[in-house]
């Protein structure tokens, strides 16, 4: 079995489910007692917040390159990094160790493609809706997105940072992200991908009309069948 490499703390609510999903597809791939093998660093995400909020991304980016490098040196065979927004770090953490890193917005695309979508609406963090870092990924993979409009942007991402980041789960906050939801599917929106790792904590397939695609769940998924791929599946 393979070792992850897991990058959390953005926020440790999110890799609380991460570390969650990933133990229990192991199990239910291999049967038995197993487990995955896991290595994690957990940021003070206070510290990573600053830099996101001041744009200082170049000192994020090398930040989490070091600590991508650590990880590697403990005997990680690939590196996750346990958030939507952080990927636009992603080519300083890739350029900065020799182990593969697996990119989010990669295994959500594949799964959209799959069920034979083609256009998606994209809620998560102001960064991550408005910069191309994560919308180019999916257009490059041939996806239409969407993206609220600001004043809507401005809810998603506040709702994020003000509460779910800390925990706080308001109905309040619900209705407005199923109102979001269906603005999108009217401008076009096939399905709805959750592009922030907190996001499932509010809503879920019930608060949508259209196919919904939780990030958190794709990418933790997807990181247990890398870690399993050299193991023969557990027959019932």
């Amino acid at each position: 079995m393979k070792t992850i490499g897991l990058i959390g703390g953005m926020s440790w609510e999110s890799t609380s489910l991460y570390y969650q999903l990933i133990n229990r597809a192991v199990s239910a791939r291999l049967g038995g007692l197993h487990s995955a093998q896991v290595l994690m660093y957990s940021v003070d995400f206070h510290e990573i917040e600053e830099l996101q909020r001041t744009d200082r991304w170049q000192e994020a980016g090398a930040r989490l390159a070091e600590i991508a490098q650590t990880l590697e040196r403990g005997g990680a065979d690939f590196i996750v990094l346990c958030t939507n927004t952080m990927h636009i770090v992603a080519e300083a953490i890739t350029a900065a160790v020799r182990i593969p890193l697996l990119h989010i917005a990669d295994p959500t695309a594949d799964a959209i493609i799959k069920v034979g979508l083609q256009s998606v609406g994209l809620l998560g963090t102001r960064f991550t809706m408005e910069g191309g870092f994560y919308r180019e990924r999916l257009e490059q993979r041939g996806l239409r997105v969407y993206t609220p409009n600001a004043a809507d942007r401005d809810i998603i991402h506040r709702v994020i940072y003000d509460e779910l980041c800390l925990g706080k789960v308001n109905d309040a906050s619900r209705q407005q992200y199923r109102r979001i939801i269906e603005s999108l599917r009217d401008a076009g929106a096939e399905s709805m991908i959750f592009g922030c790792t907190e996001i499932g904590m509010l809503v879920g397939p019930a608060d949508a009309s259209v196919p919904t695609f939780d990030t958190t769940e794709i990418h933790a998924l997807a990181a247990a069948a890398q870690a399993t791929s050299d193991r023969t599946p557990h027959r019932a």
